[in-house]
């Protein structure tokens, strides 16, 4: 089973894994993930998580595309990105989760969803079955190199509230 962890910093899911980030860390096995080096129908599932926002509505679409040529025919795309309908009832926004800064070279958050929002989103770029996915039933919970538990944002929480949206859909 072929599996790419799209942006995953510094987060080594295991050798069963291959780990797409423009960061350097040892396990990282390419750097681009808007131009995948995998052939069409390949890939069993992609795994994003709170890298969408990175990118505006316009340049998410043909990356969109890209990851969907490489997935199988019924291949699972899985996102975690912030979640607008969560974050804005908030008393007081985090920074954090909006602004999403990360540094050398700093880049921001360009966008955040909303459920509503990015189920168009994929169904208009032909993705099926959107939905929202349990983060703690997935075969990356618990995994990664962060004190045996890995901290990939589909499972942040504050003050008790989920505030990532968690969606997969399929092509």
């Amino acid at each position: 089973m072929l599996k790419l962890h799209l942006g995953c910093g510094n987060r080594n899911f295991g050798p069963e894994w291959r780990h797409i980030d423009r960061a350097d860390f040892p396990h990282i096995d390419s750097q681009d993930v808007t131009n995948l080096n995998y052939v069409d129908s390949s890939v069993d599932l992609i795994y994003a998580s709170h890298l969408i926002a990175y990118f505006d509505r316009a340049e998410i679409i043909p990356i969109l595309a890209e990851w969907q040529r490489v997935l199988k025919p019924g291949g699972c795309l899985r996102l975690a990105t912030p979640d607008w309908d969560v974050l804005r009832r908030m008393s007081a926004p985090l920074l954090g989760p909006l602004y999403g800064k990360m540094s050398e070279p700093p880049i921001y958050h360009k966008t955040v969803y909303s459920y509503k929002e990015l189920k168009k989103l994929l169904t208009e770029c032909g993705f099926r079955n959107v939905k929202y996915y349990d983060h703690r039933k997935t075969e990356h919970a618990n995994t990664g190199n962060l004190n045996d538990k890995c901290d990939d944002h589909s499972a942040a929480y504050f003050k008790g509230i989920l505030i990532s949206l968690n969606v997969q859909c399929y092509a």
